[in-house]
């Protein structure tokens, strides 16, 4: 499947989707993003770029904020908040036309962004901001028109996919290199922790298999993290080395420097509808996803406490607003503020299509191939 960014806002959120973050909308739903802190409770909606929706991905110890907005041009652009998720501001595109696209994907401690955006000639290349969110510059490819920065550490290095191989730079985005595979066709990178250390997902060269896989400190020799059964997904990977992702339609972590896949399990229902999915995880090892559950037959998000350990509802811990349901925990940091989407439902019949969009979207993402 060849996905192509900088199409308008449709196809751009469903790329996204595909990335494994965030489900396409539709006319009678849109998603909305919050801040939600763990210690005092309180739920912070983050707003829009003037637009009717946004999509949170990530956020760093200061509480600033990255992911997508739409704008009042119709175009879906990446942004960052200031601390605590106040004062969304819009990071443009790489000089694409106003109704393009962009999006920030992740965020260090300086506030540097990376994601991707739509150029003037509407390819799509990743990118990088200075501190602060500041000044987005271009990263190139591998080769051909396309590459997507999906992580960042604090040195700037940036970590991503173009054509069909995982990337990763040196500091502060400069010089791209290829991470190569674990022996098939293609590989994805997904995170990237202080020491370098890379995760993602690559073909095998096994029956057409994807597994999850580490690397060492700099990017340096990839590792297959192994599955729960099937295939499995790295997403992000903390200071420790502790991953998390999803295989065998679970969530799951790893000790550390990825030894020991351990299953998460689900909030509930009975196989195939008791998915879940790891998305985020701070150095406490506390994980934050998205999860079936039986009450209303939706995926809500989730959080864990240390290591993983005893998965809760994140809807059941906040007092929230009549309708409101929080799908997807997306980034956790280690002050205990935690980003997650909500869809807010319009017609009562749209809550049926939700929960099989949300299906239909977590089986696909497992199957995604780069452009």
């Amino acid at each position: 499947m060849k996905i192509i960014l900088g199409f308008k806002v449709r196809g751009f959120i469903l790329a996204a989707a595909f990335f494994g973050l965030g489900l396409g909308t539709g006319a009678s739903a849109q998603q909305a993003s919050y801040l939600i802190d763990l210690n005092s409770k309180t739920v912070t909606h983050l707003g829009t770029l003037g637009g009717n929706f946004s999509v949170a991905y990530d956020i760093n110890d200061e509480g600033q904020v990255v992911g997508y907005s739409s704008t009042v041009e119709g175009a879906a652009h990446a942004f960052i908040t200031g601390p605590n998720g106040m004062g969304m501001r819009d990071l443009g595109t790489l000089g694409a036309p106003y109704d393009y696209n962009s999006i920030g994907w992740r965020v260090n401690e300086a506030g540097q962004v990376a994601g991707w955006s739509s150029t003037p000639e509407l390819d799509s290349h990743a990118f990088i901001t200075s501190p602060g969110g500041r000044g987005m510059r271009p990263l190139g490819t591998l080769g051909g028109i396309h590459s997507f920065a999906t992580g960042i550490n604090d040195a700037g290095q940036v970590v991503g996919v173009s054509g069909s191989h995982a990337f990763i730079t040196g500091s502060d985005g400069m010089g791209m290199r290829s991470l190569g595979t674990l022996g098939g066709y293609y590989s994805v990178a997904r995170g990237i922790n202080e020491a370098g250390q890379v995760v993602g997902e690559s073909s095998t060269g096994e029956f057409g298999d994807s597994h999850a896989f580490i690397t060492g400190p700099d990017g340096m020799g990839m590792r297959d993290l192994g599955t729960l059964g099937g295939d499995s997904v790295a997403r992000d990977i903390n200071d420790a080395g502790q991953v998390v992702g999803e295989s065998n339609f679970h969530a799951f972590i790893t000790g550390p420097d990825g030894m020991g896949m351990k299953d998460l399990g689900a909030l509930g229902g009975i196989f195939p509808f008791n998915s879940s999915e790891a998305l985020g995880i701070n150095d406490a090892g506390q994980v934050v996803g998205s999860s079936y559950t039986d009450e209303d037959r939706l995926f809500h998000a989730f959080v864990t406490g240390p290591d993983g350990e005893g998965m809760m509802d994140l809807n059941l811990l906040l007092d929230l607003p009549d309708g409101l349901v929080l799908s997807q925990a997306t980034g956790i940091n280690d002050t205990g503020q935690v980003i997650a989407t909500a869809f807010i439902p319009e017609p009562d019949s749209y809550l049926v299509l939700l929960a099989g969009l949300g299906l239909v979207g977590f089986m696909a993402r497992r199957k995604w191939r780069p452009a």
